[in-house]
């Protein structure tokens, strides 16, 4: 971990291949050179060091080229997801507090700009220093910037490496979004080690096929991904890969075991935002088997398993999982730095067996995640009580083969409902300009009331048992290609 992955590049990796993109090869020279005059378009439009940045940015090699220029010139980037709607980007790129913001046009214009600028003078980049900025989410609904620095990610990339390794031909096909934590961190692993991304703009299952067919080694996915290129695969091209990293949601075990009788190598891996993706990752064998839990804690990661007071629970006992290491977030912006030796309490329940194994049990209480996406059902019931024709909502998700949960809702209206078709199409069109396209619900059901516990909260747990026989789908037209964005 001696230097952080976005250093710049010694002269002999100058004209070696660093990314495939956009059907164009870019060597680590080449991506250089237009670095330096992004970074000096950046000086001129007045961003210091120290600044952060809002990057809202599509998987293409210009964001690759302001993502490194960022990171030399000590600027935070802060990562927003281009698929949110623009009141969701404002949201986080105001509580940010960002000198700039930048989409792929203000890139571009930042690119042009530099072409004839020298580059700056600029001191080492320093692994405690800020590099990203991810908004999370607790199940609160609130987003909150996790902030990741260099030698955050060096460690993660370190870790990686050391459970999977590299071979001299390697090439790491992204599909992901560089938005996300998942997408970021393979672009990071790779430049630490000298070895090409091929980046694609999204996922397609052919497209990653493709790839692989012109020699990608290493495949980053979610389950929903994971099924839609074994659905594709009619020539079994996947067997080819030296291994495909499945994160972001549960896998199902029996995607992990039709994988492996297709002789694919498909790896569980479990991991967050706060500690720069993987925490743990199944181990790579030559021969592909369907391992149980989602492997051992990687070097470096330390795992507890605690109960609601924060003890120790017994080896295989479920409890809440918890983690340190130091691929650990700084903190959440705003809310100060963690404490160096604190474990970060994930919500997340899981256990250990007695190699150290970690199984998961439930994602985090309340959470949705769907194709790899983590919906907040309080964002979602916020958007939905806001139209002055609901009284109520509520948020919940319901099991599916595919997506691994869709998100459902039970709505009671606020007053008489004289058509039932026009008040979903309203809702609907409500909810699209205000939440992303996997954050809207797929399924709803109109009911007389909320059911709750006794407390008086809503009973979130029990929702699908309850409304399931009056859920139906409610003409959204919602895109049906999956949700991109993990941590694998």
């Amino acid at each position: 971990m001696s230097a952080s992955p976005f250093a710049r590049v010694p002269p002999r990796r100058r004209g070696e291949v660093a990314l495939l993109a956009d059907g164009q090869a870019w060597t680590f020279g080449e991506l250089d050179a237009r670095m330096g005059g992004f970074v000096a378009a950046l000086r001129a439009a007045g961003v210091r060091r120290g600044d952060r940045v809002a990057l809202r940015g599509s998987n293409r090699a210009e964001t690759v080229v302001a993502l490194l220029g960022m990171a030399i010139a000590g600027v935070t980037a802060v990562l927003v997801h281009p698929r949110l709607t623009e009141p969701e980007a404002r949201a986080l790129i105001d509580d940010a507090e960002v000198a700039l913001a930048l989409d792929d046009a203000g890139v571009d214009a930042l690119l042009l700009d530099g072409v004839n600028r020298r580059w700056p003078a600029l001191p080492r980049c320093e692994l405690g220093a800020p590099l990203a900025m991810i908004y999370t989410s607790g199940t609160s609904g609130r987003p909150k910037g996790a902030v990741l620095t260099h030698g955050a990610f060096a460690a993660s990339a370190a870790a990686s490496e050391r459970n999977l390794g590299w071979e001299h031909p390697d090439r790491w096909v992204a599909a992901l979004p560089i938005a996300h934590v998942g997408g970021l961190s393979v672009l990071t692993r790779c430049l630490r080690a000298g070895r090409p991304v091929v980046l694609l703009p999204r996922f397609d299952a052919d497209a990653v096929l493709d790839a692989v067919r012109a020699g990608g080694t290493l495949v980053s996915v979610v389950p929903t991904m994971l099924r839609a290129l074994l659905e594709a695969d009619r020539d079994n091209v996947l067997a080819r890969a030296r291994a495909l990293l499945v994160g972001g949601a549960a896998c199902p075990p029996e995607l992990l075991a039709e994988s492996a009788a297709r002789g694919v190598r498909a790896l569980a891996t479990y991991g967050m935002t706060e500690m720069c993706s993987q925490v743990a990752t199944q181990t790579p064998t030559r021969e592909p088997v369907a391992q149980r839990g989602v492997g051992r804690a990687l070097h470096g990661v330390e795992l507890r398993i605690v109960d609601d007071d924060g003890a120790p629970v017994a080896t295989g006992a479920v409890g809440r999982i918890t983690v340190r290491g130091p691929m650990r977030m700084r903190g959440y912006w705003g809310q100060g730095p963690l404490a160096d030796e604190a474990y970060f309490d994930t919500g997340d329940l899981g256990s250990l067996d007695p190699v150290g194994v970690l199984s998961i049990h439930a994602r985090r209480t309340d959470l949705v995640v769907t194709g790899g996406e983590n919906v907040y059902p309080v964002e979602v019931e916020q958007c939905l009580e806001a139209h002055p024709s609901v009284a109520a909502a509520l948020v919940f998700g319901v099991p599916d083969p595919v997506w691994g949960q869709r998100v459902a809702a039970a709505v009671v209206a606020r007053g008489a409902v004289a058509d039932e078709t026009a008040w979903r199409a309203a809702l609907a069109e409500h909810a699209r300009g205000r939440l992303a396209g996997f954050k809207r619900p797929r399924l709803l059901a109109r009911v007389d009331a909320i059911g709750a516990l006794p407390s008086g909260k809503p009973d979130r747990a029990g929702a699908a048992a309850r409304y399931g026989a009056a859920l139906s789908p409610w003409g959204d037209g919602v895109s049906s290609r999956p949700p991109h964005g993990s941590n694998p």
